[in-house]
């Protein structure tokens, strides 16, 4: 089955564990059922939650959504 996703592409992400709120990564890797997400924006609030994870996060490709060229 092929996803919808590729690398490079700008993403919306929902907030899970330690962050609070919805995030927007550009995606590095795509797996089978996640992807890995370096976080360009997001919450001030969580600024302590995305230092603890590198700027990174994996997250499941259910949970994420493209965001629209503008």
């Amino acid at each position: 089955m092929e996803n919808e996703f590729r690398v490079g592409e700008k993403v919306k992400c929902k907030k899970f564990g330690t962050l609070s709120h919805d995030f927007v990564g550009e995606i590095e890797k795509v797996y089978e059922n996640s992807a890995m997400v370096a976080i360009l924006e997001h919450d001030a609030a969580d600024a302590v939650a995305v230092n603890d994870f590198h700027n990174r996060v994996i997250v499941r490709l259910k949970d994420m959504k493209k965001v629209s060229a503008k």
